[in-house]
């Protein structure tokens, strides 16, 4: 920790061994003692993904709305959704028609789609207002077309994490990070990821994994967030930094996922939950990306140790609370 600069190396790793194991008593507290990992302010992602509605206006107003709320990237997708589908999921039906845009999934899919002129516009438009732009991309072409923006990282979700053509191209042609999910992902894909980025040497620089659970919404149960334990267990020193992508409601157990050492954290965006589209009743509403911001900057503000025995705002409680008389322990009773 930053604060601790002042002690020695050997005594640094002795508190936060002491406090890995006596305070946490975790399983992935023994990496964050053991290695010169440091908290830092937590990155928070607005995903607005497709909760824009195909509506550029909207797409704006929520970027200004997340930035206004603290967080450091807005979000979005970009499919190329021939591509991506199959001919028969273009041509069926929308499995939930009242969150449908179109007559068929393919038609809805078309019509939240923003062209890469339009993703431009919004990356401009960050640049604007004070929030940078990033998105997912679900396949190669769209990799391809997002790649060309100088945004600072690219998402893989959950979905696509074992579409290695695709992958290939982010790893290879992409210049910056590579953020992947591993929602409704084996531990031998997740494997298989991060030793593909291995093949290269680029596994340290440029890849995040996130801990996430598939579901809208997820209950705590499934949240499982000590599977951030196992990520730093075994990625901890193999890729550039771990995150966690959360699905659940309210903003409760996000600042567990910086104590157990996520870099990021990403939370679905909207304006108002009761809108139209699969996403939004998993969303946080300006109100609650604001309250998260800020109970992860007052978690990173307490994360230290004390730079001196006494505090200076101890020390007037001391001078006026401590006990001094001890001529006399049951003075009272006589």
């Amino acid at each position: 920790m930053a604060a601790a600069a002042h002690l020695s190396s050997r005594s640094r790793r002795e508190l936060l061994t002491r406090w890995a194991l006596l305070v946490c008593a975790i399983p992935c507290a023994g990496y964050l003692a053991e290695s010169e990992f440091k908290y830092e302010r937590c990155k928070v992602v607005a995903e607005i993904g497709c909760n824009h509605m195909g509506d550029l206006k909207l797409a704006k107003e929520l970027m200004k709305l997340a930035k206004d709320a603290g967080a450091t990237y807005a979000k979005f997708q970009k499919r190329c959704n021939k591509e991506l589908l199959t001919e028969e999921q273009y041509n069926k039906p929308h499995p939930n028609p009242i969150n449908s845009f179109g007559p068929t999934y393919g038609a809805h899919r078309e019509f939240l789609e923003f062209t890469v002129e339009q993703h431009r516009e919004l990356w401009n438009y960050g640049k604007e207002i004070g929030i940078e732009w990033a998105t997912s991309v679900w396949d190669v072409t769209s990799a391809r077309e997002m790649k060309e923006i100088p945004c600072d990282f690219l998402k893989v979700p959950s979905a696509c994490n074992n579409h290695f053509e695709m992958l290939k191209v982010l790893r290879d042609e992409f210049k910056g990070i590579v953020h992947v999910s591993t929602g409704m992902t084996t531990k031998k894909e997740i494997e298989d990821v991060v030793t593909f980025f291995e093949e290269t040497g680029q596994a340290k620089s440029r890849l995040v994994v996130y801990n996430c659970t598939s579901g809208y919404p997820v209950p705590f149960k499934d949240v499982c967030m000590l599977e951030l334990c196992r990520l730093y267990d075994e990625y901890g020193n193999r890729v550039h930094q771990l995150a966690f992508s959360g699905h659940h409601l309210g903003i409760a157990v996000d600042v567990a996922s910086y104590a157990l050492g996520a870099k990021w954290v990403e939370r679905h965006f909207t304006k108002d939950r009761t809108m139209k589209g699969t996403d939004h009743s998993a969303s946080l509403e300006p109100a609650g990306l604001g309250k998260l911001v800020r109970d992860l900057d007052a978690t990173h503000a307490a994360f230290t140790f004390k730079q001196t025995e006494i505090l200076e705002l101890e020390a007037e409680q001391r001078d006026k609370l401590k006990f001094r008389k001890t001529e006399k322990i049951n003075a009272c009773t006589e």
